[in-house]
């Protein structure tokens, strides 16, 4: 059960977090390039980020696959099943093909739907892969038929569940910004620095204005703290990855000294409700589980 609870929440989380940053993170850092170059040039630097975040749930199966190390069938079989996952919603509502047979992609879809169709392809195909002469048809038939299903009947309600949740955050945040503000401001920003997606996290809940903003602040403290922290061991290269990379590279330090994170919380703490009260600082899903990851969260 541990090995179990592991391989998902862990390994599998991992391999998601990638996926989105590979293609909603990068997508979205490429859109605003564009937007800064401007023109025609400009334009089409855009959609190369457009399309690239429209291709999350396909990125989240990818990474989780890969995450695996599974073999190139299984994580083929996993990028279509998670298309499937993250827009099954949209499917069934019959809002992702035209009558001419058109596909229709708005948005980088459901990741929480996108990751469970994934991981079930992922788990029925590699009971087939390199173990028939028939895999190559067998291993993606069964894996995309079955994630495909699993995603379609169970992602749907899951994601409705997570956007409710993410809604009373964003709810709780506007009643009670004081409270609220020191709450997610740490929490997210310890999730970030732990091998857990913070970024996944915040797409998932899908969290806006005041608690989108608190929950960046809180990434930024543990980005930023740790970078300025450490930089009379590890210097300019230490800098810029923590700064604009992740601060998880310090989780083997804090599992060793724990109390090298207090400044990073406190911090949090005492910023998160500045940004919520004072500042007024508002973010948006995609950019609340980043901090200064990219600049794309600030």
């Amino acid at each position: 059960m541990k090995k179990l609870l592991n391989r998902i929440f862990i390994e599998g989380l991992s391999g998601m977090a990638y996926g989105l940053f590979a293609t909603l993170i990068i997508g979205t850092i490429i859109q605003q390039i564009g937007n800064l170059i401007g023109g025609d040039i400009g334009t089409l630097v855009y959609q190369f980020g457009k399309f690239a975040a429209a291709m999350t749930s396909a990125g989240i199966g990818v990474g989780v696959a890969c995450r695996f190390k599974e073999s190139s069938l299984v994580v083929l079989s996993a990028a279509t099943a998670g298309m499937v996952g993250g827009f099954a919603e949209k499917i069934t509502g019959g809002a992702v093909f035209t009558e001419e047979g058109a596909l229709l992609l708005s948005g980088p879809g459901e990741p929480l739907g996108a990751f469970l169709a994934a991981y079930i392809a992922i788990e029925l195909s590699r009971l087939i892969a390199g173990k028939t002469k028939l895999d190559i048809i067998l291993a993606p038939m069964l894996g995309i038929f079955g994630g495909s299903a699993v995603g379609i009947l169970v992602g749907p309600p899951i994601s409705r569940l997570m956007t409710r949740l993410g809604d009373m955050i964003n709810w709780g945040t506007e009643q009670q910004p004081f409270l609220m503000g020191i709450v997610v401001s740490v929490l997210m920003g310890m999730i970030l620095t732990l091998p857990i997606s913070s970024a996944a996290l915040g797409v998932i809940l899908n969290l806006s204005g005041l608690a989108a903003g608190a929950a960046t602040i809180g990434c930024c403290c543990n980005m930023v703290g740790f970078a300025v922290a450490s930089f009379k061991e590890n210097g300019v290269s230490g800098l810029i990855a923590q700064g604009i990379g992740t601060s998880m590279l310090q989780v083997p330090n804090i599992m060793r000294h724990p109390l090298i994170w207090l400044p990073a919380i406190i911090s949090s703490a005492i910023l998160g409700p500045i940004g919520t009260m004072v500042m007024k600082m508002t973010s948006n899903a995609t950019g609340s589980g980043m901090g200064t990851a990219g600049f794309v969260g600030q």
